[in-house]
């Protein structure tokens, strides 16, 4: 290798490291405007907990089995919202719903929610002055704790805002307030279809009482938008023409007729598309998640420690240039997992902790052929080129037959092991870019230094 692509190669690795390091270390190195991604902790990191429902599809026919399964999960989802969590997972196997919510600490309330019936819901539009009273509190929750409210808050950030007058105000909805009107006052529901363009609509009946209760809305928001809500969702907001009597409203917008025929069964059967009963529920509490983390970390830092020093003891200069390597795999690997994004939890900290296990093996072997070839000896040069050529075939086999394993455990693997196969497999491949890329560019670079007439140095 020329020492002009040398030189680039290793000036690309550092401008690398530097927008990672970036990336992981915002606090210390800080760009302008550019992103600050936090890591996402899986559930047995930060608590929470796991759901698994039995769905009871004795009625449904077989072929709409899946579709039911389909529609149970996205209405769970939409429920599971209010507690905003960050990216539940909701996932679908045979007859069963696995659920997990990471970072809820109401456990009873997400499953009271998650099995309740559908929720319809008008609201009427606000005053001026009501809308603004909510956005300036909301201003003043977000200057105190310096985040926005979707975002992921510590016990200090709820504790700073419930010192603020009126904080409860920061949970309500800035546009449109409640009314009494609900779905509890629905008699009958049905999909039609609007005209002259034919796109579906659902009709809906109130009781008696519901139909005087929308008169008297209607009739004081003529010329204002109407919300309409399922599950805290807005479907809906048409414009109030008139005072309507009879207790007749539709709701439009732009769903397919599919999801349109969905709503009216879930609505007239005040349930969900199919029954469903808790068989598991596994909890795990937050400080029980911070220990965990903690210890895995102290037992990877102290496994790294005792790799550092074998690794600089037994190959000295090449030894060292491979801890350095190490150390931008690690930074490397860490800014994937913010940028893909992917959960972190126990088991994928596990597959890091053992790519980095292959990628030292693969500098072992590399570093073993080098110290054969020094003693035979050949200059360090081509000890180099020699220990990386007759080494590569074993890292390749051994890394490739590892990443095959790591893929069919992610294809056929529970959501753990999937976890623990996805880590893994990352790190196989930047461990190999490590090894084969940063490792020997750093060798080639001492090797054209002062530091090449001291053999010593180089095992």
């Amino acid at each position: 290798m020329s020492k002009k692509n040398n030189y680039i190669i290793i000036g690309i690795i550092f401008i690398l490291l530097f927008l990672a390091g970036n990336l992981v270390f915002p606090q210390f190195l800080s760009l302008p405007h550019f992103p600050n991604i936090p890591f996402k902790l899986g559930l047995d990191l930060q608590g929470g907990a796991h759901l698994v429902y039995q769905a009871d599809l004795s009625e449904i026919e077989p072929g709409e089995r899946e579709r039911s399964m389909q529609g149970l999960r996205d209405i769970i989802e939409r429920r599971i919202d209010i507690f905003g969590v960050a990216e539940p997972l909701v996932q679908v196997k045979d007859e069963r719903l696995i659920v997990e919510l990471a970072g809820v600490l109401d456990v009873a309330e997400a499953v009271r929610i998650i099995g309740e019936t559908p929720f319809l819901q008008f609201k009427e539009q606000r005053t001026e002055e009501e809308r603004e009273k909510i956005l300036a509190k909301i201003e003043e929750v977000r200057e105190i704790i310096g985040k926005e409210l979707g975002e992921a808050m510590t016990a200090e950030d709820f504790q700073k805002i419930q010192e603020i007058n009126d904080w409860q105000l920061i949970f309500e909805d800035p546009f449109f307030k409640p009314t009494v009107l609900t779905g509890k006052y629905l008699q009958r529901s049905e999909v039609g279809f609007d005209q002259p363009v034919p796109r579906p609509i659902i009709s809906l009946q109130f009781n008696d009482q519901g139909a005087e209760i929308f008169e008297e809305i209607t009739a004081r928001n003529i010329g204002k938008p109407l919300a309409i809500y399922i599950d805290r969702v807005v479907i809906s907001a048409p414009v109030v023409q008139e005072r309507i009597s009879g207790g007749r409203a539709q709701i439009t917008g732009d769903f397919t007729i599919e999801y349109a025929r969905d709503l009216v069964r879930n609505l007239n059967a005040g349930a969900l598309p199919v029954p469903i009963e808790l068989i598991s529920q596994q909890t795990v509490g937050p400080t029980l998640g911070k220990i965990s983390l903690e210890q895995s970390l102290f037992a990877g830092l102290f496994g790294l420690l005792a790799i550092v020093v074998f690794l600089i003891f037994a190959y000295r200069l090449p030894g060292l240039l491979a801890v350095f390597a190490l150390a931008i795999y690690i930074i490397l690997i860490l800014a994937l997992f913010k940028i893909i994004p992917i959960t972190l939890t126990l088991a994928g900290i596990a597959g890091v902790i053992l790519s980095i296990g292959l990628a030292v093996d693969a500098n072992i072997l590399i570093f073993s052929r080098m110290r054969e070839e020094i003693k035979d000896g050949r200059s360090i040069k081509t000890a180099i080129e020699e220990g990386f050529s007759r080494a590569w075939p074993s890292i390749r086999d051994g890394n490739l037959t590892t990443l095959m394993v790591a893929l069919i455990l992610f294809a056929f693997g529970s959501s753990f092991v999937k976890g623990f196969a996805l880590t893994l497999s990352l790190g196989i491949l930047i461990s190999m870019f490590s090894a084969i890329i940063i490792t020997k560019n750093f060798l080639i670079f001492f090797e054209r230094t002062k530091l090449e007439k001291i053999k010593w140095l180089w095992g």
